[in-house]
């Protein structure tokens, strides 16, 4: 179901913001975010997507059809949650995109594909995207500009992957994640700004300091940060 924002978009003083959910998630882990985007005049466009069905070419594809049909050629921002992030890697040149924050994208691949990626469960579990996600080395650059914000809260009660990746040591203790993502595995070349949150990964959409750092970066190009719970690390 596609969620409009209460905002006239025709009206709005800002682009409507594209707001991408992860894997195995629906839109409605991202309801909150929309509700404080629309709060602040930005109004929004999402919709789940079937990320357990299809790979990510497949998905970024149908995506982007979707939002083709609601949205015209409207200019757009995005803020996008794990897997949408890459999404919107593969939607980079389909659309008028003015801005980006990906939030916890996996954009260097992920290490936890890859420890995971033959174990029947796990690609029962989170399917054909599940299994692309462990390389990135053919995918598009996101499109321009675009920030990245990390979390590095882990292990997490909501998200019980977390703990399976700690029993299992994919990530050594040395290495800063969000239970499901590596911090430096959410780097990009490209990326105009990149902070550090205390969040996991479940919940880094609802972090009260990177939704500050999302209008800030909307604002003005940069993230915003609040002493160490959003530290610079570029």
């Amino acid at each position: 179901m596609t969620q409009s924002a209460d905002v006239d978009s025709a009206a709005a003083p800002h682009p409507t913001v594209v707001v991408l959910h992860g894997l195995a998630r629906t839109n409605r882990s991202v309801a909150g975010l929309c509700r404080f985007l629309e709060s602040n005049g930005y109004p929004t466009w999402a919709r789940t997507y079937p990320s357990r069905r299809l790979g990510v070419e497949a998905l970024a594809a149908e995506v982007a059809s979707w939002i083709r049909a609601d949205l015209g050629d409207q200019p757009l921002l995005a803020v996008t949650h794990s897997l949408g992030g890459i999404l919107l890697r593969h939607m980079a040149d389909q659309l008028d995109w003015r801005g980006a924050v990906l939030l916890a994208p996996p954009n260097n691949g992920s290490r936890l594909a890859r420890a995971f990626n033959d174990v029947p469960l796990f690609r029962w579990l989170y399917g054909p995207a599940g299994i692309d996600v462990a390389a990135a080395d053919r995918w598009p650059p996101p499109p321009e500009p675009f920030a990245v914000i990390a979390g590095d809260r882990h292990p997490s009660i909501g998200n019980p992957i977390s703990w399976v990746s700690q029993a299992m040591r994919v990530f050594p203790p040395s290495v800063p994640s969000d239970g499901t993502v590596a911090v430096d595995e959410t780097r990009h070349a490209g990326m105009a700004d990149f902070a550090v949150v205390e969040a996991s990964h479940t919940w880094i959409m609802d972090s009260p300091h990177a939704r500050a750092m999302v209008l800030s970066f909307f604002a003005s190009g940069r993230l915003r940060r609040d002493g160490p719970t959003g530290s610079n690390q570029l």
